[in-house]
């Protein structure tokens, strides 16, 4: 109980603040929620994004898929290796692919034609293959995952900058496998999953392009077979109270983080091969989830859970 002393608005704002975003009272126990498969597609799927009219868009293959709430999906683009996806305000796409033909972070407009690249080379020098990205709204850029062949025995992976510009910057390097990359609510923080290091990374933000000290988030659960390819992070996004929502690829799980780092919930992420995940629907509280049925050359499904939980809004304000 808060004693009688007369708290100032700006600290019981604060206080307040701290309570929702500490707080697991809001989301369901893992055996409350039901899994439910929207579609599936030919292979496995990446990249889950919605736009300002509420469709839908998952990555496979070379191929960019538009989908709609009650299932229906159509190509939309075809790429080469399209992976990470975001939307901007004025409703073009920025998509990350690896394929050898792009090593880029492509920029389509709404009907899925190519423009010019988003990023290409970091410092003058090609990228690996860019992974995920995740956006910089309030500074007109955006920060993207980079790890091409990188690994446990190769840390050559890196974070990388795109400023509003357009010129890209290196962030940090040296890791092993860099892959889903989210900029929390308040933009104070970057949190980066390292995939092959089962882990999860935060690095504080100290000017848009510029982070300070990385320190390990949190250490994410083993799967108990001991095979590590089956213990790797993968696509991230956040809820509005900033608890982070972590893919678990080989795991067919969904672990949810609180703004610290502990371990609040493991959801059932409808694919073996769980891969992204996003929150969409009309309320943007169903939790989207992407990743392949069984293994990677094989189908891929997209599945949602009801959460009643808000998202995080990474959608950009329609531009005028």
């Amino acid at each position: 109980m808060l004693n009688r002393t007369l708290v100032s608005s700006a600290a019981l704002a604060s206080l307040l603040g701290f309570i929702t975003m500490s707080s697991a009272a809001d989301l369901p126990e893992a055996d409350k929620v039901k899994v439910v498969k929207l579609l599936e597609v030919p292979n496995y799927c990446e990249g889950v994004v919605f736009d300002h009219e509420g469709r839908g868009y998952i990555s496979w293959k070379d191929t960019i898929s538009q989908f709609t709430l009650d299932g229906k999906h159509k190509p939309w683009a075809v790429t080469g290796a399209p992976n990470g996806h975001k939307i901007l305000g004025d409703g073009t796409h920025l998509v990350c692919d690896a394929s050898p033909s792009h090593l880029a972070v492509l920029h389509l407009d709404a009907t899925g034609k190519m423009l010019d690249p988003a990023a290409k080379e970091c410092d003058g020098k090609p990228l690996l293959g860019p992974n995920d990205l995740t956006l910089d709204t309030a500074n007109k850029g955006f920060y993207f995952s980079d790890p091409g062949p990188s690994g446990k025995d190769n840390p050559i992976g890196t974070i990388n900058y795109v400023d509003a510009r357009g010129k890209t910057h290196l962030v940090a390097g040296g890791l092993a496998y860099p892959n889903g990359i989210v900029l929390t609510n308040d933009g104070k923080r970057i949190l980066l999953a390292e995939s092959q290091k089962n882990r999860v990374l935060e690095y504080p933000v100290l000017s848009p392009g510029k982070v300070g000290e990385m320190k390990v988030f949190a250490d994410l659960p083993k799967n108990p077979n001991g095979k590590w390819e089956e213990n790797q992070p993968d696509g991230m996004c956040l809820d509005a109270a900033g608890n982070l929502y972590v893919a678990h690829y080989g795991m067919k799980q969904v672990q949810v983080l609180d703004p610290k780092g502990k371990l609040l919930r493991t959801y059932p992420g409808g694919n073996r091969t769980t891969s992204n995940v996003g929150f969409g629907g009309p309320n943007r509280d169903q939790l989207f989830i992407t990743g392949g049925l069984d293994v990677e050359a094989g189908p891929g499904g997209l599945f949602r859970i009801d959460l009643g939980v808000k998202g995080e809004l990474v959608l950009p304000a329609k531009a005028k």
